[in-house]
């Protein structure tokens, strides 16, 4: 099993919601919903647009286990809009997903040590991502086993999702 990384673009967007699809259809059949809800993204203009719009204003990356696509990222220079920026340059995590037919095999780690290298490589030592913090906390542990700390707790829209931000520095 070889995992290689590749840069995307917009025209990725599709693959970028097959992915976020399966990881609703993945967490509502464990009954954890709460994260990104029930319906597939792809079907939701608003989530359709909010991927287009990281597409186009990030950079897209792929992790591909034996040529074929198993997770993404995007990055950018900074959080969404529900968050404020850092205080210094930063490199922003977004929308992390996978293709759950390749849980476990490190495609999502592979991405994340990527992102920091990218994120070195510019000469930006602040590398930021935030995720659902509810349930059994193990998103949250996820980034912690990849070299991230927890720096603020939040919470987000009318029904208060629990977010957490955590940090890497990259030197």
């Amino acid at each position: 099993m070889t995992i290689t990384i590749r840069t995307g673009d917009p025209d990725d967007t599709p693959l970028i919601l097959a992915m976020l699809d399966s990881s609703v259809e993945w967490l509502v059949a464990q009954g954890r919903a709460g994260q990104w809800g029930t319906e597939p993204w792809s079907a939701n203009p608003k989530a359709v647009e909010v991927v287009r719009r990281y597409a186009t204003t990030g950079t897209p990356y792929f992790a591909e286990i034996d040529g074929v696509p198993a997770a993404t990222l995007t990055l950018s220079d900074a959080p969404g809009s529900y968050l404020e920026p850092a205080d210094e340059p930063e490199r922003y995590i977004h929308l992390l997903a996978s293709d759950r037919r390749f849980k476990g095999l490190g495609a999502g780690a592979a991405l994340l040590a990527h992102a920091a290298e990218v994120t070195r490589r510019a000469g930006v030592s602040l590398l930021r991502v935030d995720c659902y913090a509810g349930d059994d906390g193990k998103l949250v542990a996820f980034y912690e086993r990849n070299g991230f700390v927890r720096t603020e707790a939040f919470t987000h829209g009318a029904d208060e999702w629990p977010g957490q931000v955590l940090a890497r520095r990259v030197r």
